[in-house]
């Protein structure tokens, strides 16, 4: 990456246009949004290791819908949609528990872990009631890097899943250079050692696009360009064509928040990883980053054209959690980053709505790969309106 462009006259056009304002406060775009992406695509929704034991299970919400995540005696992790088959009611109405059956609250129908309906009042006597057809809506389950992915799409024809090769996969691919790259970081393997949930006043692709690039950086990150020099130079580690691991600075000896030594470094990963921070986005809602000793995977829920959900997991080897290491100037580095990103996304979601940003703003050519997610936005959702 050539740093130093930033102070040398680029070739092309200095600024490209976003979307307009209403892309980020119109309910029916959100909607075409939770339609279109969300209830199409691959989402990771927990860790698979946090439903230990048969019987375990937490409800997620993926677009529009609520999904039961159980682990089952025999067939691993299913998911279902949240909804009985009898009158419609959740059949889960807390986020999480343990139990040898799924039961509605309103009626008793009741169902098996994989799903079959078992029980119901007066079953018995509707013997032509076929309890596999009538058991729970599946919802489509890969584990991957330790974690559960969902896509509540059809089972089959047109509006069948996308392969998860060809998008998850692919992306982390193109985003990463190759999946290896990643796997070097052992994911599958490791453990939480904290989970923060962060409620963002602000709209999902806001907090894309603030992840996506670094030209914020020297403004509002003083812990993290300590860190990594470089980021106060405003290039981000994931612009487009580019496979950057952004390096250290000279006298730091982790990727904590006074960047003092962190814990036990992972095993596996190559030499050109060491001291270096990477970072990818997976499409729609993974940002993904890794440092020589510890993972940070942050998972976003869209809540409404306002409000996002995002939960950060920060992992760990297992040795580093199960003798309770200090991890908290490692977890305190990115909170405190998380904190100042959404933040800014806050105090810039309210004037998403005035006239002064009705034909949007202007990304710089430090910002540029943003506008490839603005057109994949675009092609997701179909034409519209909010794009100039």
């Amino acid at each position: 990456m050539i740093i130093d462009q930033l102070d040398a006259p680029l070739e092309g056009t200095s600024l490209k246009s976003t979307p307009a304002g209403s892309a980020y406060t119109d309910e029916g775009i959100f909607l075409r949004e939770q339609a279109e992406i969300f209830e199409k695509m691959w989402n990771a929704v927990l860790r698979a290791d946090s439903l230990a034991s048969p019987g375990q299970w937490r409800t997620v919400k993926v677009g529009r819908e609520e999904i039961i995540v159980v682990r089952t005696r025999k067939a691993g992790i299913k998911a279902y949609l949240n909804v009985c088959r009898h009158r419609g009611m959740r059949v889960c109405t807390t986020p999480e528990g343990k139990s040898k059956t799924l039961q509605c609250g309103y009626h008793a129908w009741t169902y098996a872990l994989d799903g079959e309906l078992v029980a119901a009042p007066n079953l018995t006597s509707m013997p032509d009631v076929d309890r596999g057809e009538y058991g729970l809506k599946t919802v489509h389950v890969r584990e991957w890097l330790g974690y559960v992915w969902v896509c509540v799409a059809p089972a089959s024809g047109a509006e069948a899943p996308p392969s998860f090769e060809d998008t998850v996969m692919a992306e982390v691919s193109t985003r990463f250079g190759q999946v290896q790259s990643l796997q070097n970081y052992g994911l599958e393997n490791l453990r939480i050692g904290e989970t923060k949930r962060y409620e963002v006043a602000a709209n999902w692709k806001l907090i894309i696009e603030n992840f996506m690039e670094c030209y914020h950086c020297a403004t509002i990150h003083p812990e993290l360009t300590e860190v990594i020099p470089e980021f106060a130079k405003g290039w981000a580690s994931q612009a487009k064509d580019e496979i950057h691991g952004a390096s250290f600075g000279p006298d730091v000896q982790g990727f904590t928040v006074d960047g003092s030594s962190g814990v036990v470094a992972l095993p596996a990963i190559a030499p050109e990883q060491d001291r270096k921070y990477y970072a990818i986005t997976v499409r729609p809602q993974v940002f993904i980053n890794t440092v020589p000793d510890h993972v940070i995977f942050h998972r976003m829920y869209p809540v409404s054209a306002t409000k996002t959900i995002v939960e950060c997991d920060w992992l760990f080897l297992p040795e580093v959690v199960e003798r309770n290491m200090d991890i908290s100037r490692s977890v305190e580095l990115f909170h405190r980053v998380n904190l100042q990103d959404f933040e800014a996304c806050e105090q810039t979601q309210p004037n998403m709505s005035s006239r002064a940003y009705e034909d949007g703003g202007a990304l710089v050519p430090s910002e540029h790969h943003i506008a490839e997610f603005h057109q994949w936005w675009e092609d997701q959702i179909g034409p519209s309106p909010s794009r100039p």
